[in-house]
């Protein structure tokens, strides 16, 4: 039976060249057979050259999801109310929805009835973050900042009054926002983020 051969696949995520190896088949072959086991629902596409065990999919948990997430757009990090709620900075929960900051173009990738969401940031703006448990996520200030960062364009929406700014580093944050637009920091400002004492 395929299934039990595709079980001998011991990985959260994997490509052409793994089918090729488990089936004994040539590339070829394994592209038609990748998404011949989509559609009889055996394997679950991320995106191109890349799919996991469908088994696999619906008992990954958040954290392998970041994983995916991560790969769904390279280079990328998780980073605002994704990472905010990870930390649980905000009540706001998120449900098979995944935000990350990335470097190129801004776009979507639905995989069943996960919404994984990149953000194009621009290149001096893409640092903060940090390789945690096999995924790149930001700091709980990076997250907020940017998300501040997008509001700022009218480009994000964020509620305020569900984040719990107790648990975040406000000398970090002023030292970290010297990089973003004065647009940003003065919005940082308006909501206390930045006291007078930081100025801009």
């Amino acid at each position: 039976m395929k299934l039990e051969e595709l079980r001998r696949i011991r990985k959260l995520y994997f490509g052409y060249e793994e089918l090729t190896r488990i089936l004994d088949i040539s590339p070829a072959s394994a592209k038609v057979a990748a998404s011949r086991y989509v559609r009889q629902g055996l394997l679950v596409r991320v995106k191109r050259n890349l799919y996991m065990l469908r088994e696999t999919w619906e008992k990954a948990g958040i954290e392998e999801k970041f994983v995916i997430a991560n790969l769904g757009q390279v280079p990328s990090y998780i980073s605002l109310m994704t990472a905010l709620d990870y930390y649980g900075i905000t009540t706001q929960v998120q449900r098979d929805f995944f935000e990350s900051a990335a470097l190129m173009r801004t776009k979507q990738i639905r995989v069943e009835q996960t919404v994984f969401r990149y953000t194009r940031i621009s290149k001096e703006l893409y640092s903060g973050f940090g390789r945690e448990k096999g995924f790149f996520i930001a700091s709980p200030e990076k997250a907020l900042l940017d998300a501040f960062y997008l509001m700022s364009y009218g480009r994000y929406a964020l509620d305020l009054s569900a984040i719990n700014a107790e648990s975040l580093d406000f000398d970090q944050i002023a030292s970290m926002s010297q990089k973003f637009p004065l647009k940003t920091r003065k919005l940082l400002k308006k909501n206390g983020y930045l006291t007078a004492a930081r100025s801009l």
